[in-house]
């Protein structure tokens, strides 16, 4: 029997992009390519902020993925688009659709030969997988491909997500899979309607084999305890006010601990001699930092599910997440394996009471918490499902047009 034929679709996609739901995307490709034909569509973007073309555009392959990219139109008006954003908080729900679709059309990223090839080759494939909810590529796309689709939504309690434009998306959306609990409830009560077959996936996470914290170490000239960030810095990820918090804390302490900070910025770091930015690292040093660190920090306010948190537990690492996270936290309380934080202090007190025997304790009690749920084995016979079959729920339509506007 021919496997089914897959298009995995996503704004951004390869080693060097650091983004949750880019890397889940590519992770599950890899986990299926042996089993389904799954081709990825994405752009040659790799930076989220701009949107500027960096991959040449065309076929290759990533982790033995095939992969097809396609050319930004346009680099995003990073000016532009936050002053359409500020316009859109205001108006809320009360935005017309033409504003919020010219907000979409700001945030991008918009290709015109990615939908080309989209339409051209709709009937190719047997089922279209979107990743995240809020960009041009699926918003533009999902539709015209929509009684075949298959969306993994990566939806928070932001303001956006409050916007009339979703309507449609999760109207005419085949197929649903949550990352988390709290996802779900979110996505549910947003859309109590809701007609598309949905199912909640724990995702499959495995530390890889020959992983050295003293390598890590050695690199990057770390002797002391330190605690960890890995993700994009960004003052929309709780950055800024972690860099506060530490440096008010590194004041204080007397042990020493350093803040070690993986991943591109979005913002100025302070010159500190508590504060170490590596910078964008392989996997292989991400790995070596998770069991080097004694803490992995997650600061952002808005997640619907982070990979980093459950990389931590599987290094044997506890972790401390920003309390305002509903989804960080209820991991967290599942598992046992970790703290949160709703102020300064608060915050203090957690890195002050993880000595070496907390730590060890709830870093093992996530390790157990992730090999129970999160087996790759498991996760991948639901994503063989899902993405295996063709979807018929819903009708199709007419895909809109993403730079002239909306077709309705």
């Amino acid at each position: 029997m021919t496997p089914a034929s897959v298009a995995f679709v996503v704004q951004r996609c390869g080693d060097a992009v650091v983004g949750g739901a880019e890397s889940l995307c590519l992770q599950i490709a890899e986990q299926l390519k042996d089993d389904l034909r799954i081709e990825i569509l994405t752009t040659c973007a790799q930076d989220y902020m701009t949107w500027r073309n960096r991959y040449p555009a065309g076929n290759t392959h990533e982790r033995g993925v095939h992969v097809r990219r396609f050319h930004v139109d346009a680099p995003r008006d990073v000016r532009r688009f936050n002053e359409l954003s500020s316009d859109l908080r205001e108006l809320g729900e009360r935005a017309p659709l033409a504003a919020q679709e010219a907000w979409m059309r700001a945030q991008g990223p918009l290709s015109r030969s990615l939908t080309e090839y989209l339409r051209a080759h709709a009937r190719r494939f047997d089922t279209f997988a979107f990743f995240g909810y809020s960009y041009a590529t699926a918003y533009f796309n999902l539709p015209f491909v929509a009684d075949r689709s298959v969306l993994w939504p990566f939806a928070h309690d932001e303001w956006i997500f409050k916007l009339s434009m979703w309507d449609d998306v999760f109207a005419h959306v085949a197929h649903v899979v949550y990352s988390s609990a709290e996802e779900k409830s979110l996505v549910e009560q947003r859309f109590p309607n809701l007609a598309a077959e949905t199912t909640l996936i724990d995702t499959g996470v495995r530390m890889p084999t020959g992983v050295r914290a003293e390598r890590f170490r050695e690199r990057y000239g770390i002797s002391g305890p330190f605690v960890l960030y890995l993700g994009r810095l960004d003052p929309s990820k709780g950055c800024g006010t972690l860099l506060e918090y530490f440096r008010k804390f590194a004041a204080a302490d007397q042990t020493g601990k350093q803040l070690v900070l993986i991943g591109d910025s979005q913002m100025e770091i302070p010159a500190h001699p508590a504060i170490v930015h590596v910078g964008r690292v392989d996997e292989t040093t991400k790995w070596d930092a998770l069991a080097a660190a004694e803490l992995v920090v997650l600061p952002s306010p808005h997640e619907s599910l982070s990979l980093a948190v459950l990389e931590a537990w599987a290094a044997g690492k506890p972790v401390l997440v920003n309390a305002i996270s509903v989804t960080l936290v209820g991991q967290c309380r599942r598992s046992n394996g970790g703290l949160w934080y709703g102020n300064y202090d608060e915050f203090a007190a957690a890195l002050n009471l993880l000595d070496d025997e907390t730590a060890t304790r709830l870093g093992s009690q996530g390790r157990a918490y992730v090999d129970r749920r999160y087996r790759w084995d498991d996760a991948t016979s639901h994503y063989r499902r899902i993405l295996g079959n063709s979807r018929n729920g819903a009708a199709g339509s007419e895909p809109r047009l993403a730079v002239e506007g909306s077709t309705r």
